[in-house]
């Protein structure tokens, strides 16, 4: 879609909102951490990944703060009064005749989850954890004798883009009726445990993760952490968002002896409220009792990897 202004009206007209909400950005040339900065000055806190899913269409903003955000948003970008709040159907803008319905909505788990992750980083986010780019990410889960997610390891390759910035949050979410309080989180290569937060209705646990030093624009930087879990139900997949275009991501889930699931496949969704795209067939092998994905390039959007035990 072309940045006009005559543009930007007409798809103010017709919606769908996210790609109003994108298009607006573009004309006004403002970047998500600008807009984020002038809603906290109006007493809004958005975090920056909630405002790149609802440009990309991951999410939708249906909470009475994430309205309050829109209305705050079109102030900030210019927008006549009520321009976006409208495309959401919202009763609260009195909704209009074929406007677009409210998104599928997701797997409660999920969305709970991503709330509540969204909520602990905006609460955790300083100008030290900004300007990261992810190059790769190679992540290993265990599941335990038990059907249990024991916990996980990763080692993550980050580029900065400016100067100064000297740590990672990372969040990890646990099974079905874990105890996020009773998670560990281990600093494994090249960094320290910081400040973690945890909510125990969703179970998931967010991490600061310090590095040695801070880094200069353009340096690159190898740092490897684990969440130590085992505290929740029989586990049946593992996922992993991506709200931005990256670089190479691997999961590799292991199951214990004599906890090998009958099924286990690949899967990918666009947003948290679409359905599995195509699923791949996995075999875990007889003596590791692995299965894998590799992506890479990583897209906006979910990768995951589930099985069957029955």
């Amino acid at each position: 879609m072309g940045h006009t202004e005559a543009e930007l009206a007409q798809v103010l007209h017709t919606g769908p909102f996210h790609l109003a909400l994108r298009a607006a950005l573009a004309v006004r040339g403002l970047p998500l951490q600008r807009v984020q900065h002038h809603l906290a000055h109006r007493g809004i806190k958005v975090g920056v990944t909630s405002l790149s899913y609802w440009q990309q269409g991951a999410r939708r903003p249906q909470r009475p703060e994430s309205l309050r955000a829109v209305r705050a948003l079109e102030e900030v970008l210019g927008l006549p009064a009520h321009s976006l709040v409208r495309l959401l159907g919202s009763g609260e803008a009195g909704g209009r005749p074929g406007a677009e319905p409210p998104a599928a909505r997701p797997h409660h788990t999920l969305e709970a989850s991503l709330d509540a992750a969204e909520r602990l980083l905006t609460g955790l986010r300083s100008t030290q954890s900004h300007g990261l780019h992810t190059v790769g990410h190679q992540e290993r889960v265990r599941i335990g004798a038990g059907r249990q997610l024991l916990g996980r390891e990763s080692q993550q390759v980050v580029r900065a883009h400016r100067d100064g910035v000297d740590r990672c949050l990372a969040v990890h979410r646990g099974g079905r009726g874990c105890d996020p309080a009773a998670v560990e989180v281990s600093a494994l290569e090249n960094c320290r445990p910081g400040q973690v937060r945890w909510d125990r209705a969703s179970g998931v646990v967010v991490a600061e993760l310090i590095f040695d030093a801070p880094l200069r624009e353009g340096e690159t930087y190898v740092f490897g952490y684990g969440f130590q879990d085992g505290t929740g139900g029989p586990s049946t997949e593992y996922v992993r968002g991506f709200s931005s275009a990256g670089g190479q991501y691997m999961l590799q889930v292991r199951f214990e002896q004599g906890a090998l699931p009958k099924r286990c496949h690949r899967f990918s969704r666009a947003t948290t409220g679409a359905p599995r795209g195509a699923s791949t067939p996995l075999t875990p092998g007889a003596r590791h009792r692995t299965v894998h994905l590799v992506e890479q390039g990583v897209r906006p959007g979910i990768l995951g990897i589930a099985w069957d035990w029955d």
